[in-house]
């Protein structure tokens, strides 16, 4: 069923045609622990995930309290928490969670299209917001990329994103100064959207990594990120 519905989404050629550059050299496999209330969409994502000769499905986990306790545990490299579920919901589990491991690579795997939860989940450590109607191939990379330290946003969503970039007519110099720093940062958000890194970016942009960063701060902070 899981498998099914995946297959009905279109693929993302981004992922699919040029690998992620840096990633880490898979000595071992990712250990990943897996939280969701909806036994059937978990189990399908463990299938999957388990059919991958780099991923490990060590823990799962119903709620968010739950999910805790496993990481404490368990100690894995990467996390799929969903947002909506009993008992302690993802982002409370998030914040927890980031506060006695602040380097784990946290994806959030849910329904909601919501910004302001996307937000905060952002702010309270998530590496990454995916949406549960993502296409498989872009959910392994997506993984992947978390554990090599890459921030990884669902398209759909990113998209919501840059739309609050939109611009106003310029009017002067300054303006126009602005618009063109404004609308490189909405091409830095769309890159990011991809899941490509920075220094892709920074190639594709012909920038300095320096300047993608700032690109990317300047970003977070508009949207209340950072």
């Amino acid at each position: 069923m899981f498998d099914s519905e995946f297959a009905k989404q279109p693929r993302l050629a981004a992922f699919e045609s040029e690998p992620l550059s840096g990633l880490k050299k898979m000595t071992q496999s990712i250990r990943i622990i897996l939280v969701d209330d909806h036994t059937l969409f978990r189990s399908g994502v463990k299938a999957l995930l388990q059919r991958q000769p780099d991923f490990e499905v060590i823990g799962e986990a119903s709620d968010g309290l739950e999910g805790v306790k496993l990481v404490e545990q368990l100690d894995p490299d990467v996390v799929l928490l969903d947002v909506d579920m009993p008992s302690m919901n993802g982002c409370e589990a998030m914040a927890q969670i980031h506060e006695s491991h602040p380097g784990l690579a946290v994806l959030m795997l849910t329904v909601s299209e919501d910004c302001e939860t996307l937000a905060e989940c952002l702010r309270l450590g998530a590496r990454g917001y995916l949406l549960k109607k993502i296409d498989q191939d872009y959910l392994l990379r997506a993984i992947r990329s978390a554990y090599n330290g890459e921030s990884i946003i669902a398209p759909q969503m990113m998209t919501k994103f840059v739309n609050r970039f939109a611009d106003p007519e310029p009017r002067n110099a300054q303006d126009m100064e602005m618009t063109a720093r404004t609308r490189r940062e909405r091409q830095t958000l769309a890159w990011l959207a991809r899941g490509v890194s920075n220094k892709e970016i920074a190639r594709a942009m012909n920038l300095a990594e320096s300047t993608v960063k700032v690109h990317v701060q300047s970003c977070l902070r508009k949207l209340g990120l950072s």
